[in-house]
């Protein structure tokens, strides 16, 4: 007692070996709870490895997009170009006879459907001018000279190495690719140079492309490069008003761009999903620090005796939670690579949802990002220790020396109206417009709500166990009355449960949502008993007039409707808009909000998805030009329809004036309904009797599409449900190193109820019960919380990322499953975690309190 006495001048200054002994007392509380230090930094960890991971898979798919774009872009500084369905073949030569520009490659860019026994696919095929291409794309021609002239044979096809080694294919193979509902056989001349362009690609003569691919007459693709000194951008604009409507000219810096743009939400939602699990793992080491803290209370006290200054001791304390972070980052770095790497090898970069399917990239590592993580989970873990290392350092040390502090110290700490304001400031940032097209307030918002409930956690404990009445039982009215004494502490030990489980509630709400909103909008968009289509994937598969006529005179249909898909370039920056030309439109489209019908004065109307009304700015009643067909002419906006299907958006017009406009009668899919007493099985035998090359067709019933849509909706969520699961995950480990510290620190708790008679199973049954209880507080909270920041999921991120709204649909009975199988592994927990006090020697449990 005499150092508490001494005054400040007398205090005990640290040796030159002060090093040696800070690193001892910040690693020796690690070394002595070895399995709360395991259990933080594997939160820590994983929130890491998991940002890594996605981050690098991600920038490996980005990369490999970009240099696509550019090699096959190769020499040249501009790209003129068009939609999918092509430009007019005339406007090639006036553009390369412009004094500007040296040398113009002719292209045609097209995605046809491969037909190989066991490996079916897409591969974009490119047919160009060989010559031409010397000059702007040489690293597109083959090394030796004879696959150059063996490319102006109509029946010839060069492969990319990717491509050859995806479909199996060597030197002198076939290659079947469709066309219409047929096939056309090409053989592989020979492979492209390694490394000229590593995706999947095969190339043409011009000629042949538009001749055996069905574009004769077509482009859809220039590249040019131009004479020196010319001024790019200057060109550009010049150029840009000679073109027709709906081909653009752009650089290929702006090609590269286009579709990674498109990802662009998805890929920053994913991004949003890691760093909530390093949140979370956050939060776990806040609330294992501030209960391993408050037990040692008494050694802090003796430290500030000796002469450890309040700054001191809350570096000291600090620096546990910095060698935390320190160690989950690094674990958490070469785990996160590790699954990328093995992600990209085995699986390539698509993470579900499609974007990336087509590649097949090597991993890009950019060491600035390992960095960026690696000190971002030393922030978190910094964070998470920061707020208990401060609250240590204010205590003075005579009070930090009484028994029974703990629960007096959580008293100072005046949380509830901090946590109040960042609450409400959260809500008011939902209000908040997009930051560039990315919901990043809306992520704030969700950050500063989810930090506000933990900080009236105390506040919303303490009135709910207050009012918990005792039971019966001992053990039970024990548990309840320890957390009575103690709710502050208890609220520690909810505030992991809270936030994991809050977040796994917000994200179940919002799948189940959308997928139940998609499954409605199958329903309404699904209203035929069959549909049938050339090919499955591609751009090259369609149902000729004579086709079309076949099928509606098939016996047994009651009606057919068919419909044809085009893409619209509305903006060279953005992916291409899809255009669908269908009958009864109004009929079919759920329609969202109001609707006119045009007089017939007005241009004649269109729908557009809400995602195009979004992005362009379109409204009901508006008037638009669009490039159909060789004009842009006028249309009047109908109405906005709901669409999950197309991300880039889409326009819907009736197909009797698409085809008048554009002479296109070729159809994309067809929609049959039976005529009663009919049956599938002879209707679909009818149409593969009655049609050529038939067996190329794919016919589905409505409940196959269904199924379908819905397994593509599930394949794409598999990576948010494994999130979900980290999350978890890391709420459990704070539930264990919760009740873990608590029953290390009522060591002498134990030893006095053994003393007075408590079984060893009774005092397990206290801790369960404890556990129950706390659980089931978590779990409310949890759920409530999770519901408010589902609503701004959906109707804030969601709208904000994807430019579409869903219903609001809560699953309750999946919520209970998860919130009884919580409570569940928390009772389990619990006494597991109290097994170890409970070994001690009673006597000496309670000698420790004399």
């Amino acid at each position: 007692m005499s150092a508490l006495l001494a005054p400040p001048s007398s205090r005990l200054t640290l040796p030159g070996g002060r090093w040696l002994l800070l690193s001892a007392l910040v690693l020796g509380p690690l070394r002595e709870n070895p399995g709360r230090t395991a259990l933080a930094v594997v939160a820590i960890a994983l929130g890491v490895a998991l940002g890594v991971a996605v981050h690098l898979i991600n920038a490996s798919a980005l990369n490999e997009m970009s240099l696509a774009a550019h090699h096959l872009a190769g020499e040249a500084d501009l790209v003129i170009r068009g939609p999918r369905s092509g430009f007019d073949e005339a406007l090639y030569p006036r553009i390369a006879r412009l004094p500007q520009v040296e040398a113009a490659n002719p292209a045609v860019e097209v995605d046809v459907a491969i037909a190989v026994a066991g490996n079916e696919g897409t591969l974009r095929i490119i047919g160009f001018d060989p010559l031409r291409a010397a000059q702007v794309q040489p690293a597109l021609l083959p090394e030796r000279r004879s696959l150059v002239s063996d490319l102006f044979d109509p029946d010839t096809i060069l492969l990319s190495p990717a491509a050859a080694a995806r479909f199996r294919l060597e030197t002198g193979d076939s290659l079947t690719v469709r066309v219409g509902t047929g096939d056309v056989v090409l053989r592989v001349a020979g492979l492209l140079p390694e490394g000229a362009y590593r995706q999947p690609l095969g190339v043409m003569d011009i000629g042949a492309a538009q001749w055996r691919l069905a574009r004769m007459g077509r482009l859809n693709r220039m590249d040019l490069r131009l004479k020196p000194g010319t001024d790019i951008a200057g060109f550009r604009r010049i150029l840009q008003r000679e073109l027709p409507p709906g081909v653009h000219a752009v650089t290929p810096d702006v090609e590269a761009g286009r579709g990674a743009g498109l990802s662009r939400a998805y890929r920053l939602n994913l991004d949003m999903l890691a760093l909530i699990a390093l949140f979370t793992g956050a939060f776990l080491v806040f609330s294992s620090q501030m209960l391993a803290l408050l037990r040692r209370r008494p050694q802090f006290a003796l430290l500030r005796a000796i002469g450890l200054t309040r700054a001191q001791l809350a570096v000291l304390l600090i620096g546990e939670g910095a060698v935390i972070g320190i160690a989950g980052s690094i674990l958490g770095v070469v785990a996160g690579y590790l699954v990328a790497d093995y992600a990209v090898r085995h699986f390539g970069a698509d993470l579900g949802a499609g974007y990336f399917r087509a590649l097949a990239p090597l991993l890009h590592v950019d060491p600035r990002a390992l960095v960026f993580y690696f000190i971002l989970g030393i922030l978190f873990a910094v964070l998470g220790s920061a707020a208990p290392a401060l609250e240590a350092a204010r205590r003075p040390p005579a009070q930090a020396l009484r028994a029974g502090d703990e629960e007096e110290s959580l008293k100072r700490l005046r949380t509830a109206w901090p946590g109040t304001g960042l609450i409400v400031l959260g809500l008011l940032l939902t209000l908040a417009p997009p930051v560039d097209g990315l919901p990043v307030y809306g992520y704030a918002a969700i950050a500063l709500i989810l930090v506000g409930a933990v900080l009236i956690l105390p506040r919303l404990a303490s009135a709910c166990l207050r009012r918990l009445p005792l039971p019966r039982f001992a053990p039970a009215a024990l548990a309840v009355a320890q957390l009575q004494a103690t709710p502050r502490q208890a609220a520690i030990g909810i505030a992991a449960i809270v936030t994991s489980f809050s977040l796994m509630v917000a994200m179940l709400i919002m799948v189940n949502s959308f997928r139940t909103s998609l499954d409605s909008w199958l329903n309404r968009m699904l209203p035929a008993d069959l549909y049938l289509r050339p090919a499955r994937a591609g751009e090259s598969g369609f149902l000729t007039p004579d086709q079309q006529a076949r099928i509606a005179a098939i016996p047994g249909l009651a009606r057919v409707e068919f419909l044809r898909s085009q893409n619209l370039l509305l903006d060279p920056a953005r992916p291409p808009i899809i255009l669908v030309a269908r009958a009864n439109p109004p009929e079919l489209l759920p329609m969202v909000g109001a609707t006119v019908t045009p007089t017939a004065d007005q241009p004649p109307p269109v729908w557009v998805s809400e995602i195009a009304a979004n992005l362009y700015g379109f409204r009901v009643g508006e008037r638009v030009a669009l490039p159909i067909g060789e004009a842009s002419p006028l249309f009047t906006i109908a109405g906005i329809w709901r669409d999950y299907a197309r991300q880039s958006g889409a326009i819907v017009l009736d197909r009797s004036l698409y085809e008048r406009m554009t002479g296109d009668r070729f159809a994309s899919e067809g929609a049959l309904w039976l005529a009663p007493g009919a049956s599938r099985q002879e209707v679909a035998r009818a149409l593969r009797a009655r049609l050529d090359n038939a067996a190329n067709l794919e016919i589905a019933s409505t409940g196959e599409v269904r199924a379908a849509s819905l397994a593509l909706f599930d394949r794409t969520f598999a990576v948010t449900y494994a999130l979900e699961i980290a999350a978890v995950l890391i709420g459990l480990f704070g539930v264990s190193a919760s009740f873990g510290s608590q029953a290390i620190a009522r060591r002498r708790e134990f030893g006095v109820l053994r003393h007075i008679g408590m079984t060893r199973r009774e005092i397990g049954a206290m801790l369960g019960s404890e556990g129950m209880l706390v659980s089931a507080l978590g779990a409310g909270v949890g759920c409530a919380l999770g519901c408010l920041v589902s609503l701004i999921l959906v109707h804030v991120v969601n709208r904000q990322s994807f430019h579409w709204n869903m219903d609001f649909h809560i699953p309750w009975l999946p919520l209970m499953g998860l919130a009884l199988a919580l409570i569940a592994a928390s009772v389990a927990t619990a006494i597991w975690s109290g097994r170890a006090a409970m070994r001690d020697e009673v006597v000496r449990a309670v000698r420790e309190d004399w």
